[in-house]
């Protein structure tokens, strides 16, 4: 059995969740969600709480604490969702939204296009320099965020590139003169 599995999850107001079989559906104020279950893994609603458990099996007990943490993802994405900063560093970069597709400028012969995912959004704030991917799925939004920051990650010389907000790059001494 898994610590994190046995947790109940917590339904925050405005959020309800429906057991149908393996698939638990959760519905908030941004949206619906779901996530079907391994076999041999349950789940029930009591008492504003989904209740996740499974059969004695050491094979299952690895997806009892994987079944609950997604739950408890979708169960904050519908109620809260989830959001991750990007920020742009180096001379002549910049992000541009045209519609729903995202042009970087990173010092290449031609722009870098990113095609954003349905149920995602993008918004480019401080003149093309902070980016912000927002969504209701954890995993579509870091996704999302891990391919724009592909692009050209922070390089760890001048410290230019796409970081997350927050992320320290540790910096290395160049060449030295003789």
């Amino acid at each position: 059995m898994s610590r994190i599995g046995k947790e109940p999850v917590a339904l925050p107001a405005g959020v309800t969740a429906t057991v149908d079989g393996q698939k638990v559906t959760v519905k908030g104020k941004l949206g619906e969600l779901s996530y079907v279950m391994h076999s041999g893994i349950t789940a029930e609603v009591k008492d504003g709480k989904i209740v996740v458990s499974c059969a004695d099996d050491k094979q299952l007990g690895n997806f009892h604490g994987l079944a609950r943490a997604l739950i408890n993802n979708n169960v904050k994405g519908v109620a809260e969702g989830y959001s991750k900063k990007l920020t742009i560093e180096g001379t002549g970069f910049k992000a541009a939204l045209q519609g729903t597709t995202l042009s970087l400028s990173l010092g290449f012969a031609s722009p870098k296009i990113f095609v954003v995912p349905e149920g995602l959004k993008v918004t480019v704030e401080n003149d093309g320099l902070l980016v912000t991917v927002s969504g209701i799925d954890k995993d579509k939004v870091g996704e999302a965020a891990a391919r724009i920051r592909s692009f050209y990650p922070a390089e760890p010389y001048k410290g230019k590139g796409i970081k997350y907000e927050g992320e320290h790059i540790r910096r290395k001494q160049g060449k030295k003169v003789a």
